[in-house]
């Protein structure tokens, strides 16, 4: 085919534009219609007594069972935004305060050891 008789079969393929009337009134009384031909399901006798029934029961079933243990209410509270970034810093100075002591005592140590044989080359021979 050639690209001519495409567009011929594209135009007569391609479905009209509706035609907007003007007369809205006609809108209006099918939207009218519309409205009350939709029935809203009535609801079964004592059906808020019954939602509130069992409402009540699910707050008694969680209240009754054991809560949860205090390491999952820690490990929930830890795991919030503030309390976790609180930890991580308090993780991250208290490392920082454990590496810079046991530098500390490691430099001490070897401070002393040179002390001595300097001192008393002899002694560690």
């Amino acid at each position: 085919m050639d690209i001519s008789c495409e567009r011929r079969m594209r135009r007569s393929a391609a479905p009209e534009p509706m035609k907007e009337s003007n007369d809205h009134r006609e809108n209006a009384k099918l939207s009218a219609l519309l409205r009350e031909s939709r029935s809203a399901p009535s609801l079964p006798p004592r059906f808020q007594e019954a939602v509130w029934r069992r409402i009540q029961e699910a707050e008694t079933a969680v209240r009754s069972t054991s809560g949860p243990s205090w390491l999952e209410a820690f490990a929930a509270w830890v795991l919030r935004p503030r309390p976790a970034f609180a930890l991580a810093t308090a993780l991250i100075v208290a490392g920082g305060w454990w590496g810079a002591h046991a530098g500390n005592q490691a430099m001490r140590h070897e401070a002393q050891a040179r002390y001595i044989a300097a001192v008393a080359p002899s002694a560690l021979r």
